[in-house]
């Protein structure tokens, strides 16, 4: 009996159509600033700075691969969310997107708050001082040590997500003498990503409960008779790097009809309703992200619109931004160690990195962007595919990129927009030690996450 081939060789080693390219660049040496982090230029000598740093001594001094994060920007950005939706809103940055004690610390000066879904993060954020009040847990599985850690701690908000877990917070709380505050994940039947959206059968996931079929309108039910719990409103979400507001408004209507049914069946109206996150950022020069003032903008005139419609007062709105903030922040920063041209295909650019920093083109197909940076160069561009060290033909970086013809080995390049989930999901495949997260600012540059050392590797191999 024949056998099929494993399906990462023809995915990953596809010999694609003549045209595939779009044209290269009129300039390889220009840095699109809705990419690029916000203090990034392109200095006299035609090297990179970042915070007023040449990325030649970044590399010097730190290493590559290492993800370099401008903080000015990070800063920048978590304000104009929080002057975005002022007072009357909260902003919770999600930290799955890139967390650390450093970063905990930037959100609590810079008045955001801060969402987790593991013992993990919430441990980080406890550690670097953010006032528990100021926390939100999330999480689909949560056990029933992180629960407890989580209304110990005091946590502001827990999110339920599943009939189970109303029992095990409320017996959590009970046990702990706390009436913990809740909100209820739905389900609304949106699913968005980027442009598109479809608002039918996105129930078939393991997120949330349902509006359909009424296990949302359930689990409210079991909340409220529950003294333990609190419940303070819903919780919605509708998918990830989205550009478009249609969806919102969707969830937003079906979100407010569940409100107005709450009233009308327990005479309750619930003072909160978190919209989730998701806000999308530009990968590449074809992306168009949305501000943080158009966002709120546009979210409460949405929200407004369906209460007043549904005679509901207007409740508190949430939303959860992350890669929105931390993705441009960062770039990685790579030493090219081979060029291997194929005539009439392309030339593979191989870096000291891959997979193991970035799985997000081999998980989801991502598109990146990505530079020469230790110098400038007049070469005519060649077509290329940046590509890591690890012993798979779907370690990509970079699908489909120009770079200078002339590029060579010992070259710098960067890679934008790295700050969101690369870090997070980074992984030690292949024994690779992970990178270091550099902080710079102000012509000052520090290690907030270290790189991790062989040491670091052998210490938890107990033999």
């Amino acid at each position: 009996m024949s056998r099929s081939a494993h399906p990462a060789g023809p995915r990953h080693a596809d010999v694609l159509p003549e045209g595939h390219y779009q044209a290269p660049p009129a300039d390889l040496n220009a840095l699109d600033p809705n990419v690029w982090s916000r203090t990034v230029a392109r200095g006299a000598d035609g090297a990179v700075t970042v915070g007023g740093l040449d990325v030649r001594g970044l590399a010097e001094e730190f290493g590559t691969p290492a993800y370099v994060l401008d903080e000015a920007d990070f800063r920048a950005r978590a304000r104009a969310w929080r002057e975005a939706f002022g007072p009357g809103a909260d902003v919770f940055y999600a930290g799955k997107a890139f967390l650390c004690r450093a970063v905990v610390r930037w959100l609590d000066e810079e008045g955001l708050n801060l969402d987790v879904c593991t013992g993990g993060e919430l441990a980080t954020a406890l550690s670097a001082g953010m006032p528990a009040e100021r926390i939100a847990m999330h999480g689909n599985n949560k056990s029933v040590a992180e629960i407890e850690r989580a209304v110990s701690a005091g946590v502001g908000r827990i999110v339920i997500d599943s009939f189970q877990e109303i029992a095990r917070v409320a017996h959590v709380a009970e046990r702990l003498g706390v009436r913990q505050k809740v909100q209820v994940r739905v389900t609304v039947g949106v699913e968005a990503h980027t442009h598109e959206f479809i608002a039918t059968a996105h129930e078939d996931q393991k997120f949330g409960l349902a509006l359909a079929g009424g296990q949302a309108a359930e689990a409210v039910r079991r909340a409220l008779r529950l003294e333990w719990l609190e419940l303070t409103g819903i919780h919605s979400h509708i998918g990830s790097q989205i550009f478009d507001m249609a969806g919102f408004e969707v969830a937003a209507r079906r979100v407010v009809s569940l409100l107005a049914d709450i009233r009308d069946e327990h005479g309750v109206e619930l003072p909160e309703i978190d919209l989730g996150g998701g806000l999308g950022i530009a990968y590449t020069s074809d992306d168009d992200p949305r501000e943080p003032h158009e966002i709120a903008k546009s979210l409460g005139e949405i929200v407004t619109r369906e209460c007043e419609a549904a005679g509901l007062a207007v409740p508190r709105l949430s939303v959860e931004p992350g890669r929105a903030i931390a993705g441009p922040t960062t770039f990685t920063l790579y030493e090219v160690g081979t060029v291997k041209p194929l005539e009439g295909l392309r030339t593979y650019v191989s870096v000291d990195g891959g997979m193991s920093d970035n799985i997000r083109t081999a998980l989801y197909d991502a598109e990146y962007s990505v530079a020469l940076v230790s110098r400038a160069s007049a070469a005519e561009p060649m077509a290329a595919r940046v590509v890591g060290k690890h012993c798979e033909s779907g370690d990509i970086v970079v699908r489909d990129a120009y770079l200078p013809s002339d590029l060579a080995p010992g070259d710098l390049i960067a890679v934008p927009a790295t700050g969101a989930y690369c870090r997070s999901m980074a992984s030690n495949y292949n024994h690779v030690l992970r990178p270091p997260v550099v902080a710079v600012a102000d012509g000052r540059a520090r290690v907030i996450v270290r790189r991790e050392t062989e040491e670091d590797l052998l210490r938890l191999d107990v033999g």
